[in-house]
């Protein structure tokens, strides 16, 4: 049944394809199309764009569609395509063509178009399947998770010398001064000292030697074996201990969601590692006191997904919505000699929208209380977001 449910699915795209009618499947159909396993193989869903509904009628002629139904919102007629029930609907003055999550998967030789899994942030017909979706995600971040953490773990020592120079040296320069270290996002954590904070995602622990200097009792989650052992000389030189757990932040033993912490830390590169964000506020939330905070500083995305810049030349270049997974090179390369740049291995992203993420943290249950959106300080980049800082709490 599901050799017969692919090859309909990929007959009517066909179909519709070659009559330039544009048309994305929707529901249970969309997550068969993206790989998600679906329990039963007898209905397909999909929407046609409204002004050319009665076209996509005629082609289909053969099928002995239904009369349509129509509403002021909606119309649609029903089909028998070898053996499988086939739901045709429009939605009037709405444009396929321009929705966000309308997302372009490789079946075969064919590109099909159907409705993103992520379209369940916002979309009650997606949401329904909420829990497919996450166990799916879930499955294939695992696997994106082992070829980051493999491109993580190669060389990344000598990229953090290369760039920060020797860890001891380094340290003296953090005492010097650690707050500004933790610029622009000081200003939300409040008195420090005491306080129990983990930074996840910590990479090379210059922020958490900064935070235990200035007295805190700090904790380090990243997977990367060359990032902890940069951050613990870094932190032996600085003469402060920090403990630094090698770990996938998503794998993190029970016994670190105590519920506990005063503060969890985020910053800079770290999110478009996720492919699924409500795993991750649910174990920040787990993580965090009554009244602890959860601070992020992170890339705006109108800089990460949109704009290309070049001196004081700025192009939009990419689409600010596309839920897209992306296959980039690896951050510390820039900091890596030439000749070995091509040798090392490329990381999984996933980018994020603004939208996005205040929806995803809004439904774990974490509470927004700042959304600050920071200027790029560079002279020709004077009026574009650069960075932001969100800073949730756990009621």
């Amino acid at each position: 049944m599901k050799a017969s449910y692919y090859h309909t699915i990929t007959l009517m795209a066909n179909i519709l394809d070659q009559a330039n009618i544009p048309y994305q499947y929707t529901g249970r159909s969309a997550l068969f199309v993206q790989g998600v396993d679906i329990d039963e193989y007898k209905k397909i869903d999909m929407d046609v764009q409204w002004d050319v509904f009665n076209e996509a009628l005629d082609l289909f002629s053969e099928y002995a569609p239904t009369k349509p139904e129509r509403s002021p919102e909606t119309a649609f007629f029903l089909m028998d395509v070898e053996g499988i029930s086939v739901t045709v609907r429009c939605r009037f003055n709405t444009t396929i063509k321009t929705d966000p999550y309308r997302l372009s998967i490789k079946m075969g030789d064919m590109q099909v178009w159907c409705r993103s899994l992520y379209s369940y942030l916002y979309e009650e017909e997606m949401r329904k399947f909420s829990a497919e979706i996450h166990a799916y995600l879930s499955a294939e971040q695992k696997g994106f998770t082992a070829e980051n953490e493999q491109a993580w773990n190669q060389n990344n020592y000598l990229a953090l010398v290369n760039r920060y120079g020797d860890p001891v040296e380094l340290a003296s320069k953090i005492k010097q001064n650690p707050k500004w270290r933790l610029h622009p996002f000081y200003k939300y954590m409040g008195e420090i000292s005491g306080k129990k904070i983990t930074h996840l995602m910590g990479s090379n622990g210059v922020k958490a030697v900064a935070l235990a200097i200035l007295g805190a009792e700090v904790k380090v989650v990243d997977f990367s074996q060359e990032n902890a052992m940069f951050a613990n000389e870094l932190a032996s030189g600085a003469n402060v201990s920090i403990e630094y757990i090698v770990s996938d932040v998503l794998s993190l033993s029970s016994e670190h969601e105590s519920g506990n912490q005063d503060l969890v830390l985020m910053e800079l590169g770290v999110l478009h590692y996720l492919i699924d964000l409500q795993p991750l506020f649910e174990k920040i939330k787990m993580m965090l006191k009554p009244g602890g905070r959860f601070v992020l500083h992170e890339f705006h995305p109108i800089s990460t997904k949109l704009i290309t810049s070049n001196g004081k030349k700025h192009k939009i270049t990419g689409n600010y919505f596309a839920p897209a997974i992306e296959n980039n090179e690896v951050a510390f390369s820039k900091h890596m000699p030439d000749e070995e740049k091509g040798s090392l291995s490329r990381v999984v992203q996933r980018k994020w929208t603004i939208g996005e993420l205040i929806t995803s943290i809004g439904q774990s249950g974490l509470v927004i209380k700042v959304l600050e959106e920071e200027p790029n300080h560079k002279i020709h980049d004077i009026g574009l977001p650069k960075t932001y800082t969100l800073v949730a709490e756990r009621v």
